[in-house]
């Protein structure tokens, strides 16, 4: 077993891990933070997305340890005190979701977009999440949302 400390959605949270645990399953199986999903397992979905150190990351390419002394955030750290991020507010507005499976890594890599480039083009969003496979939607939607969130980030300074 070996000691990690990760702070994850701005708490320290230490424990002891295998050094084969996959960072999503430290997150699902010791944290209890489910809104990180295990999709393939080949890292080619990015339903496992989170930020690490300010970047999107595939919590199922690596390891708890190699995130240790690192920042981690999830889907759950987005809304502080139940107040949502604007872009999970405008998925659910512009109806970027359905079967809802995606949406959490989904909103974590067009977070990491909407911090890059403010006011992503079309084609900039679809290139921002094209590492995001989602088998419902057809993706107009999600982009819409990620469109309408880049507005809204705007005005709320976000």
């Amino acid at each position: 077993m070996t000691q990690v400390a990760i702070t994850v959605n701005g708490k320290l949270r230490k424990a002891s891990v295998e050094p084969r645990t996959l960072l999503v399953h430290f997150l699902r199986e010791h944290l209890n933070l489910t809104g990180t999903h295990v999709g393939c397992d080949t890292s080619q979905c990015g339903a496992c997305t989170v930020l690490v150190d300010g970047r999107s990351a595939k919590s199922c390419t690596i390891f708890a340890v190699q995130a240790d002394g690192s920042s981690v955030m999830t889907i759950e750290g987005l809304a502080p005190d139940g107040q949502l991020h604007p872009l999970q507010e405008s998925f659910w507005a512009e109806h970027g979701l359905q079967c809802g499976y995606c949406t959490p890594g989904m909103i974590m890599s067009a977070v990491n977009l909407l911090k890059d480039n403010p006011s992503p083009s079309e084609q900039d969003i679809r290139d921002g999440i094209s590492g995001n496979f989602c088998r419902c939607t057809g993706y107009q939607h999600i982009v819409n949302a990620i469109q309408s969130a880049a507005q809204s980030g705007a005005k709320q300074g976000r």
